[in-house]
């Protein structure tokens, strides 16, 4: 990737900070001991999905900080029959990468749910990197509606 910045053109990582949050429901049992609270359940996923960010290379991206400090939240949900609280767990994540379309794989994850590019300023993308990022993504949404698509049949 390359960056204008005026006249001079740099070749620099982007760094970016996206959230994603991580969902968990209560469990009941018919035992005494077997109940277990959406808290505690979130932050079971939490702490494994983070494992795996932290040691499963993803290509292209450079993971420089995870920062675990926001507490879970519950929510609400009802799906028209009945109501049921939610629990998240929100992990927010420091990358570099030098390709944008290296991000696609955490930006399609349903747990997404914000982006902030921190540096730089302004970005200057080549044509070539536009058509290969919507490439990916239509791969990506191909791949989906065949995943749904099987499990519908």
């Amino acid at each position: 990737m390359t960056i204008r910045i005026g006249n001079e053109v740099l070749t620099e990582h982007i760094r970016v900070k996206i959230r994603l949050d991580y969902r968990g429901e209560g469990r009941s049992s018919r035992f005494i001991f077997g109940n277990r609270r959406g808290e505690e359940i979130v932050e079971q996923i939490r702490e494994q999905e983070v494992a795996l960010l932290r040691n499963v290379p993803m290509q292209g991206l450079f993971l420089e900080d995870i920062d675990l400090s926001i507490d879970p939240y519950t929510v609400n949900e009802s799906d028209g029959r009945r109501k049921r609280e939610v629990t998240y767990a929100p992990v927010v994540i420091t990358l570099r990468f030098e390709n944008i379309d290296d991000l696609l794989p955490l930006v399609t994850k349903p747990e997404f749910r914000k982006i902030e590019f921190l540096s730089p300023e302004n970005l200057n993308i080549h044509r070539l990197d536009i058509e290969r990022l919507f490439f990916r993504v239509s791969k990506i949404l191909q791949e989906e509606i065949k995943k749904t698509e099987l499990r519908f049949e």
